[in-house]
């Protein structure tokens, strides 16, 4: 399994499509023998973010062995079963980093058998590359990735880019499934930038949220890939579910307060650059944007998946174009982006997750970021990844990245749980995402709550108007009590974690 030290060129910027899948004389082994190159104890550094781009086989037939291992599994965002399930039901995976996107997963790191660190996506691929991660990553490193193309020395992604370059750069061997149910346009939409090593690091070279800085290649170390596995399995697809009246509702008032926000906010005087959050109501979201009159703004999505509410808004006419690090999209959507990869790539280009999340372009691009939460508090602190504040429900993702670096931060979500049994306007929330500091505004199907320049007191009355009217009446009899006891932050402690609870 030695590759050839030579073969034909990686694909360009000028000229993307590689010629061929399998470029040169490789190592092609079947879906065991790779399996059988993973150690007792390794790490396995993942492709795939989104549920999309990530390998298929290999994962499967490492859970299918009879040999027990003890693995660290890192991806750049959510992936597939193949992965989160089989690979916990079989008890080879030890330890999981930055994900958990599945009831197996999830419950898996709730009951103690899986030990997982919720981490940054913007952050991840430097704490791969330089230590950051040395507590959790143990034995061999593996890169397993999926690639639409690979040749000796370089491979072109599939649906996703996720932090592949830099897995691939930090790992001791390569292992790469080549994907036939993937088309090989998709190196179309693919611009690969690595960035330069800390503390020499340069600017990322983009003065646009659509420009391209590279090609479509990943490149390694020749002497690193030690696999190559043919398959032709699909991406299981993205999974909308669908949209509500409250839904709707969430979209009409953000819709509302973005044309409000249009007249005055002179950030968004020439240009809108936005970001939703991933998932059924991130995409839901998007369509408020088609009754929004932008004018004559340019309007360009800036974040991490382009979701099936894109494509829609990119064939209305209502983008001119998004900047993304996956393509997560239902089975239509896949449907309708691989019949018209060659229009498409005109106006989407996928980056890695360090580019697309860097707090660099959040902030030279002035993007406006809409992300979802389980529970905000009376303060502004916003609960996105625990119920109860114990119970993790999948991880903060790059939702951090932009409540953090954007210019303006709105959280939106539904007022109420469980059937509208339990409030997600909560006095305190026992775990906290993002912090009060980075919360700007707050939408739910009862309003806007914007809490900019507000003291907490102000942003208090503010989150209990937009809360659900059977639970404002509560809301305001915690607000008096606390206050009986004073401070700039006013609590009552033990009512406040009596309204938290991990059944919910």
């Amino acid at each position: 399994m030695t590759p050839a030290p030579s073969g034909p060129a990686a694909p360009t910027l000028e000229d993307p499509v590689p010629a061929t899948r399998l470029g040169g004389d490789l190592p092609f082994a079947s879906p065991e023998e790779a399996a059988a190159l993973v150690p007792a104890t390794a790490t396995l550094l993942v492709s795939g973010f989104g549920g999309v781009g990530y390998p298929k086989l290999v994962p499967e037939a490492i859970a299918a062995a009879d040999e027990e291992r003890e693995l660290t599994v890192v991806s750049g965002g959510g992936v597939g079963d193949e992965i989160d399930r089989d690979l916990v039901e079989s008890g080879d995976m030890a330890r999981r980093y930055p994900f958990v996107p599945n009831e197996t997963s999830r419950g898996a790191a709730n009951d103690g058998r899986l030990a997982f660190h919720d981490r940054h996506i913007s952050r991840l691929a430097d704490e791969v590359r330089f230590g950051g991660l040395r507590a959790g990553m143990r034995g061999e490193t593996i890169a397993v990735v999926e690639a639409v193309a690979v040749g000796p020395d370089w491979l072109v992604p599939s649906t996703s880019i996720g932090h592949t370059p830099a897995y691939v750069g930090a790992a001791d061997r390569i292992v790469v499934e080549v994907n036939r149910a993937q088309p090989l346009d998709l190196a179309r939409v693919h611009d690969v930038h690595v960035r330069d090593d800390p503390p020499n690091r340069s600017p990322i070279p983009l003065d646009d949220p659509l420009g391209e800085t590279g090609g479509p290649a990943v490149r390694f170390d020749p002497e690193k890939l030690a696999a190559v596995v043919e398959t032709d399995r699909p991406d299981d697809p993205y999974e909308f579910r669908e949209v509500s009246a409250t839904d709707e509702a969430i979209a009409a008032n953000l819709g509302e307060f973005l044309e409000a926000e249009l007249d005055r906010n002179p950030l968004l005087a020439d240009a809108v650059n936005l970001q939703f959050g991933v998932g059924s109501l991130g995409n839901a979201l998007m369509g408020a944007l088609a009754d929004v009159d932008f004018g004559d703004r340019e309007v360009a999505y800036v974040g991490e998946v382009v979701q099936d509410g894109l494509l829609d808004m990119l064939d209305a006419g209502d983008l001119r174009g998004a900047s993304a690090t996956s393509l997560a999209l239902s089975s239509e959507g896949q449907d309708r982006l691989f019949a018209d990869v060659e229009r498409y790539a005109e106006d989407v280009v996928l980056r890695p997750a360090d580019v697309s999340n860097a707090p660099e372009l959040i902030d030279r691009f002035g993007v406006v970021g809409v992300n979802s939460a389980v529970e905000v508090d009376l303060y502004g602190n916003v609960n996105a990844t625990h119920i109860g504040g114990t119970r993790v429900v999948n991880g903060i993702g790059g939702g951090g990245d932009f409540a953090r670096n954007c210019r303006l931060g709105v959280v939106a979500l539904p007022s109420t749980a469980v059937g509208g049994d339990v409030s997600r306007v909560v006095p305190l929330t026992p775990h906290v995402d993002h912090s009060e500091h980075d919360a700007s505004v707050v939408v739910t199907e009862h309003g806007v709550a914007d809490l900019r320049g507000r003291s907490p007191r102000e942003r208090a009355e503010e989150l209990i108007a937009v809360a659900d009217p059977s639970f404002r009446e509560d809301l305001e009899a915690y607000r008096a009590r606390a206050d009986d006891g004073g401070g700039n932050t006013p609590h009552h402690l033990p009512s406040a974690f009596s309204w938290n609870s991990t059944d919910t």
